[in-house]
């Protein structure tokens, strides 16, 4: 009789061990699911306060380059000519604009006598016939907005009232002419002189040398 129990409690443990062991088992799998699918999943929203996989950065596949990775340096330098490139183009946009706000502030009639100084010199030979009675004097540039631009001086020589049309070359260090601006002066008194403005829309820099090219009395 009790040899029956025993052997019956033997049969009995060993079905709860092996019970046991398969559900260790089962949970094995099932762990090592859930981690896959966390890992699967865990580029997701973090707002449930899951783990969150970041994926490592690679370096770029070189093979699939025609030519060389640029390098830091090389990089720096495009970046600076741009940056310079783009600062030189904003100073001479800047420039024209105070150019053309200054000019705005002149008369509407000194417009036109610059727009007719235009028409009159189209057709003039050499230096015109009043040359010798303009002259040029600077300008602070506080007083035009920082522009280059010069003060023409035209003085009627005779003894009667005149037109005068004058051609203003701006040379920059090289003696090269890179902007030109006509000036005109109406009804100029025998003896007078007058002093409009020849106004350069050019940047601040380089220096422009300016000088009369060309001054005609009509």
């Amino acid at each position: 009789m009790g040899s029956g129990v025993s052997r019956g409690g033997r049969r009995l443990r060993v079905r709860r061990f092996r019970c046991f062991r398969s559900a260790s088992a089962a949970v094995a799998v099932l762990a090592t699911a859930g981690t896959l699918t966390l890992t699967a999943c865990g580029g997701g929203n973090n707002n449930g306060g899951g783990t969150t996989v970041r994926p490592s950065p690679t370096p770029p596949a070189t093979e699939s380059f025609t030519g060389t990775p640029p390098s830091p340096l090389s990089s720096a330098a495009s970046s600076a000519v741009a940056s310079a490139r783009a600062s030189a183009s904003a100073a001479a946009s800047s420039a024209s604009a105070r150019a053309d706000e200054f000019e705005a502030s002149v008369s509407a009639a000194a417009e036109q006598a610059n727009q007719e100084a235009h028409k009159r010199l189209a057709n003039v030979q050499g230096r015109g016939n009043a040359a010798s009675d303009v002259s040029l004097s600077g300008i602070p540039r506080a007083q035009v907005n920082d522009l280059q631009a010069a003060h023409v001086n035209i003085h009627n020589s005779t003894d009667k009232t005149a037109n005068f049309a004058v051609q203003v070359d701006f040379r920059d260090p090289n003696g090269k002419v890179v902007e030109t601006r006509y000036v005109g002066a109406e009804n100029v008194r025998p003896g007078q002189t007058v002093h409009p403005y020849a106004i350069s829309h050019q940047p601040p820099q380089p220096i422009l040398k300016p000088e009369v090219a060309k001054a005609e009395r009509y």
